[in-house]
């Protein structure tokens, strides 16, 4: 049989993307699933945590919690949505992903630890040294890790986010996250419902 792949094209920081995160982990189970990171937040549109930030994000998250029985901690809306100290910035937290997957074919095992980080956990997963934790947290070489993250943070990271809008306009994609599966080079995207409702990246909302 022609082998069918998954694509899954979404953000780190999207909290609809953490809303589909048991889809995903279900899928990997019967397809092979290839991640294809956004950059929603990334670039000029990485933000420094605010009252405006959080008072957008706090009523999604919270129907977030409600579609899909997804944990968001004390420690995210009591504790890093208040610290204006913090930037949201996707690009790290992105770059951690294609090192895990260079590394040892891992990038969607360090999302899924990376989300619970965020969103239960209230870590800035922006921070390289949070993101060296968390990859040592499931089993990586903290070392090797951190020598690919730095190889391919900046640029690299750029063009893989490029070549991710490129694909999500390519299939249709409204925003993230967006699911296409291709077979026999053909793509379809897939309806997932409420969970694909955060915005193109540079879109309002």
């Amino acid at each position: 049989m022609t082998p069918v792949t998954l694509h899954y094209i979404h953000d780190p920081l999207c909290g609809w993307c953490y809303g589909a995160a048991p889809l995903v982990r279900a899928a990997r189970e019967l397809v092979a699933v290839v991640a294809h990171g956004g950059g929603m937040m990334s670039g000029g549109n990485r933000q420094v945590v605010s009252p405006q930030l959080r008072g957008h994000v706090m009523p999604h998250d919270r129907r977030i919690a409600q579609l899909t029985g997804q944990p968001f901690g004390a420690a995210y809306f009591d504790g890093l949505l208040h610290d204006t100290s913090a930037v949201f910035d996707s690009a790290p937290p992105t770059t951690a992903m294609l090192a895990a997957d260079q590394l040892a074919g891992r990038g969607l095992d360090l999302l899924a630890r990376l989300q619970t980080a965020h969103y239960v956990e209230g870590r800035r997963v922006a921070d390289a040294a949070v993101l060296a934790d968390l990859a040592a947290a499931i089993g990586l070489d903290r070392g090797g890790f951190s020598a690919i993250f730095a190889e391919l943070s900046g640029e690299p990271t750029r063009a893989h986010i490029t070549e991710s809008r490129a694909l999500l306009n390519r299939v249709g994609g409204a925003g993230f996250p967006t699911f296409a599966l291709e077979h026999e080079g053909r793509m379809q995207t897939l309806d997932i419902g409420p969970t694909s409702a955060a915005p193109k990246p540079g879109a309002p909302g």
